[in-house]
């Protein structure tokens, strides 16, 4: 069974076992380790794989195809994006200060900006300026180096962005939680509509037991993916992404998406989908 995933901590922990051959009675795996913006254009193009991990932004234009799974993706709190600037030097003390700002996103197709868009039409009057989408890796040096004004970051800069010599201008988490009381939806494991969904997350959940159940074993495989992250920042990814909802989307889960996507809609980022499709 063809499969893609990001090669960060969450993903390899919660897939080590199915893909080490751990998980009794699933097929094997043939692994594409990729960044989720690939992901998301696979998933939107024919022949892609069977099944992937995407952001939950990009869900909307893949439903024809693809399910929803109910477990293996990420939700939870304390976890969303961060909009960072170089501080004092970049001139911007509050988000009004963004206004006609240039501001730089891993991907126009993540939950990531579709948190940061939704909190800027509330948060940013007069509206932000250009967009510049770059890969993730790049967006803290060009703030720090003031190519960028701001940049918004997933994953462990929340825990790296300090070494760079950046300011927190406003945790995209913090206020979504507060606005709503739910959890971010961030990333979605999808299955191709002809496949047997119940089937896959069962799967699916034996190798999160199996994680869960023995923490170490997946290690070398973790850090052999983690492009020379610091052992103790994978960990704490690990913790961060994965948990219940990696297990379970359930009503809460489901309420967050719905919650997301139905906002985005609204604003024109997404095109709307009837809820039920989710399930």
């Amino acid at each position: 069974m063809k499969i893609a995933f990001s090669p960060c901590p969450n993903d390899t922990f919660v897939f080590h076992a199915w893909v080490h051959g751990l998980v009794p009675g699933a097929p094997e795996l043939d692994v594409l380790y990729a960044d989720i913006d690939i992901t998301n254009h696979l998933a939107a193009s024919p022949g892609g794989p069977e099944v992937l991990k995407i952001s939950y932004a990009a869900l909307p234009w893949v439903l024809s195809e693809y399910r929803l799974l109910p477990c293996g993706g990420a939700l939870g709190r304390g976890n969303g994006p961060l909009v960072l600037t170089a501080g004092e030097k970049s001139g911007i003390s509050s988000p009004a200060d963004l206004s006609g700002k240039r501001v730089a996103v891993p991907s126009e197709r993540s939950t990531a900006y579709l948190l940061f868009r939704l909190w800027a039409a509330q948060q940013v009057p007069g509206g932000l300026g250009e967009i510049v989408v770059m890969p993730f890796h790049e967006i803290m040096p060009a703030v720090r180096d003031g190519r960028i004004d701001a940049g918004l970051v997933i994953h462990e800069a929340r825990f790296t962005y300090p070494t760079y010599g950046l300011s927190l201008l406003a945790d995209m988490g913090v206020w979504w939680e507060a606005d709503t009381g739910l959890p971010i939806p961030l990333g979605a494991i999808i299955a191709r509509r002809n496949l047997d969904a119940d089937r896959i997350a069962g799967w699916i959940r034996q190798s999160v037991d199996y994680a869960w159940a023995h923490p170490d074993a997946s290690r070398e495989y973790v850090l052999g993916h983690a492009q020379e992250m610091d052992p103790a920042v994978a960990q704490a990814h690990i913790e961060l992404y994965v948990n219940k909802f990696t297990s379970d989307l359930g009503e809460e889960g489901y309420a967050a998406i719905d919650a997301l996507l139905g906002r985005a809609a609204r604003e024109g980022l997404v095109p709307a989908i009837d809820p039920s499709a989710l399930r």
